[in-house]
């Protein structure tokens, strides 16, 4: 079973010479996901989120590399088809827990890279579509808990 720390250094490779909107190495964002989540699998898709779409990488390659399925079920709802609209793929990705923990974590570092930019309506419409997403993705993921929970007391 592949580790953390082949995720990231998978990741480290595979975003080498990219840049997070100009202003940063990729890897950095990838590492701050990383460290906004907690859990050995979540990390791991963290580690990996932007892999399949920002590089070579595919999913193929994951399970080759021995990641758990539940992982690479991870990475692949994290990542965007080429045909999907940007709203089919937060309700596909909100299905998956780890993947709608990580989307959080990500739209959350993804925010604050570009509130630091100069104000435009761009960045204004990105700020409040990042939000919007986040508010859907937050209430996904308190629904889930209270069903966990309902379950967890029906068994006792």
């Amino acid at each position: 079973m592949s580790t953390l720390e082949r995720a990231i250094a998978i990741a480290a490779e595979a975003h080498a010479k990219q840049d997070k909107r100009g202003v940063e190495p990729f890897i950095l964002h990838v590492m701050r996901v990383v460290l906004a989540v907690k859990g050995r699998k979540t990390r791991i898709v963290a580690a990996l989120h932007d892999i399949v779409e920002k590089s070579d990488w595919t999913l193929k390659d994951l399970k080759k590399e021995g990641f758990p399925k539940k992982v690479v079920a991870g990475v692949d709802a994290m990542s965007k088809r080429p045909e999907e609209t940007r709203k089919a793929y937060i309700l596909r990705l909100a299905e998956n827990p780890i993947a709608r923990r990580v989307k959080l974590a990500d739209l959350e570092d993804n925010a604050r890279v570009v509130e630091s930019k100069r104000p435009s309506r761009a960045r204004d419409a990105r700020l409040r579509r990042y939000a919007k997403e986040r508010k859907y993705l937050l209430a996904r993921e308190k629904a889930a808990r209270k069903a966990k929970k309902e379950a967890k007391a029906v068994k006792t």
